[in-house]
């Protein structure tokens, strides 16, 4: 790159230097600079942004979207969230609900506890749904929705839902195995109804998590 077999001739990057050497020599007066924006000021918030600035434009973005002028009305995702908590709530339950039933299915000839004890679960997680769906009132209607409201009945969805999931397994399970082995030896019964009953109370305790919270939201 340096040498050259042939000292007459000028290095291969030769060129280059001199585009640069031109470059720096161009009048920095050459680039117009952008005209000074105009400076907004919300007497509402008592606030000062700047429109391009980065700062301020995340400023922007946080109050439009999660504080508001008047404070008594809640962000407009505010609902999206507790309706999250009712998806959640029906969404696990029914899959803990339903995995359990077509577990413990299998032996429903010899034993029909395990698949009521799963279908319990189910009813667990409409009720916390129900209860969540009737604080849930359109802003149309003058209601009021917080967001506060919205992570409580979020907790609340997501309590009974993956606590119904977790007992949905576990009755699953037991009633497989403990149907098949109450077939071959009766002695089993009461054993196996002790540890369904433990499992079913996974679910009661998210139940009353998901009551707990749904209760001390304003609604």
């Amino acid at each position: 790159m340096v040498e050259d077999p042939n000292p007459d001739q000028a290095p291969k990057f030769a060129p280059f230097i001199g585009m640069v050497a031109a470059f720096r020599q161009l009048p920095t007066t050459s680039i117009p600079h952008p005209a000074t924006p105009t400076i907004r000021h919300d007497s509402r918030r008592n606030l000062v942004t700047h429109p391009t600035s980065q700062a301020s434009l995340i400023e922007t973005f946080r109050i439009a979207m999660i504080e508001d002028p008047n404070p008594d009305q809640a962000p407009k995702f505010a609902p999206f969230i507790g309706m999250a908590g009712i998806a959640g709530a029906m969404i696990f339950g029914c899959i803990g609900a339903a995995y359990g039933t077509a577990k413990s299915g299998i032996g429903i000839a010899g034993c029909l506890i395990p698949v009521v004890m799963s279908g319990i679960i189910a009813v667990y997680a409409l009720v916390i749904s129900v209860l969540i769906a009737q604080d849930l009132v359109p802003p149309s209607s003058g209601g009021h929705y917080s967001l506060f409201d919205g992570f409580m009945h979020l907790g609340a969805g997501l309590s009974v839902g993956l606590t119904g999931l977790a007992a949905g397994y576990t009755i699953g399970v037991v009633g497989d195995k403990g149907v098949r082995a109450y077939m071959e030896q009766s002695r089993v019964f009461v054993g196996m109804v002790l540890i369904l009953i433990f499992g079913e109370v996974l679910g009661l305790y998210g139940l009353i998590v998901a009551l707990i919270l749904n209760t001390r939201s304003s609604g």
